[in-house]
């Protein structure tokens, strides 16, 4: 059961991160009108380095796709890790409002990790 309910979740996240890193290809979700002006800082902020939302973006779309296939879970998750830390620190820092949704998204990351964890004592051991 919990395979099943791992791999709902992953799918479910797997999802989220390919609509979010398409969406910063084709920006095709309309930004929300009423953003902190914070948040519209960071971003524009983000914006000014030319290559670094596009490998955000690159990250997050490989990273959503790896988490599709249980074979390349772990890869993703360690794929998506930095974004993560990313959007956890905006929201402690910058935007609380959404520091709930981040923290169930770092509690299924940290459960797909610790599944998988037979795959990545072989880089912790050297």
């Amino acid at each position: 059961m919990k395979k099943k309910i791992l791999f709902v979740l992953s799918l479910l996240i797997g999802l989220l991160f390919i609509n979010g890193g398409l969406n910063k290809f084709f920006n095709y979700i309309p930004v929300p009108e009423d953003l902190p002006e914070n948040v519209l800082k960071d971003n524009e902020a983000l914006m000014e380095i030319a290559w670094l939302m596009p490998l955000i973006a690159f990250a997050e779309l490989l990273g959503g796709i790896l988490l599709l296939f249980p074979k390349t879970r772990a890869l993703g998750v360690l794929i998506l890790f930095p974004v993560m830390v990313g959007v956890l620190l905006t929201h402690i820092f910058v935007d609380p409002m959404g520091l709930p949704v981040a923290l169930v998204i770092w509690g299924i990351l940290i459960w797909i990790i610790i599944d998988n964890k037979d795959k990545y004592l072989p880089i912790i051991k050297g």
